[in-house]
């Protein structure tokens, strides 16, 4: 191992762990991305200083416990939560559930938000997009305490989008909470819904995805009634078939206010909730649903604000609660 000059970032101690504010930093960087034994082989390797996994928990759950409090004391004081774009663009609010498996209560939902402005939604390539600025907002527990998060970060924009996957919590919350809100079911899981269908409802694999090329483009062109009038007529090949036919139905009549595609894109807005997808994946998936990992709720809590932090370009408030805490 090597030996830090007494001058070196990573040498100068503070009071609550006794090691350097910028070593504590370091820390939770890896904490947040690395399980935590492979982080200590990290420290080791590349950078020839002893961090045992444990300490890397441990530094890394406090101060992911430092930003759940700070957060809580923002709400409760009503401090202005930080914006993305002007707050006057176009914003996007994506919020959606996935399940993780807790050491107390087992398969638990975490439900995450993005929020993100149309001008920071920037094309790359054909068809692929990059978001340059956004928020997340993560919750392990209860829907009452993840939508106080979420309308602290979402109060202040003025043109609001919500795309989601049909979850009538997510409906509910918006129509009571911003009845001028824009709500728009994603494209992709409604057509997912009636391909569920049609693979069943059609033998020949040549005759489906024509009929489904045709009720795509219903559906992009506001054709939602169309493609609900085509399903009441056709007749299911079977109990299954019959089944998905009148489920498709429903959640088409259901959600058809949320379905005017061409009306949408005219506007210029999204029509796929690929963006809170992408970060159920990046913010969740990646770091604490790795193989052999069983978390307790309050730890997955901690990890995923520092996640959510790292990944929504947020970092220095952290660096500032490091300081504070010298």
């Amino acid at each position: 191992m090597i030996e830090l000059a007494k001058n070196h970032k990573l040498s100068k101690t503070n009071s609550t762990f006794g090691i350097s504010e910028k070593l504590q930093e370091v820390i939770c960087l890896v904490g947040q991305s690395q399980v935590f034994a492979d982080g200590e082989a990290l420290f080791s390797e590349m950078m020839g200083i002893s961090v045992c996994g444990k300490q890397i928990q441990r530094v890394s759950e406090y101060y992911g416990q430092q930003l759940e409090e700070t957060e809580a004391k923002s709400i409760k004081e009503g401090t202005p939560a930080p914006l993305v774009g002007n707050g006057k663009d176009i914003t996007y609010v994506m919020p959606d559930g996935s399940m993780l498996f807790t050491r107390e209560n087992g398969w638990q939902e975490i439900k995450v938000a993005r929020i993100f402005s149309q001008s920071d939604n920037i094309p790359i390539q054909k068809n692929r997009n990059e978001i340059t600025d956004n928020l997340f907002v993560c919750h392990l527990g209860g829907l009452q305490g993840f939508l106080k998060k979420l309308e602290h970060y979402a109060d202040d924009y003025k043109k609001k989008v919500c795309i989601a996957d049909g979850a009538k919590w997510i409906w509910l919350w918006a129509t009571a909470t911003y009845p001028e809100m824009i709500q728009i079911l994603d494209f992709f899981h409604a057509l997912e819904k009636l391909g569920n269908f049609a693979s069943k409802q059609f033998a020949n694999e040549g005759i489906k995805q024509e009929w489904m090329s045709e009720q795509k483009d219903r559906l992009l062109d506001n054709g939602v009634n169309e493609v609900i009038e085509t399903l009441t007529k056709l007749k299911a090949r079977n109990k299954e078939t019959e089944k998905l036919r009148i489920e498709v139905i429903r959640y088409y009549q259901n959600n058809k206010t949320r379905m005017q595609y061409k009306t949408y894109q005219d506007a210029g807005y999204l029509i796929g909730s690929g963006p809170i997808e992408s970060a159920h994946r990046n913010i969740v998936q990646q770091r604490l649903k790795l193989s052999g990992q069983r978390w307790s709720e309050k730890g997955a809590q901690q990890i995923v604000n520092l996640r959510a932090y790292q990944k929504g370009n947020r970092w220095p408030e952290l660096v500032n609660l490091i300081k504070f805490a010298a």
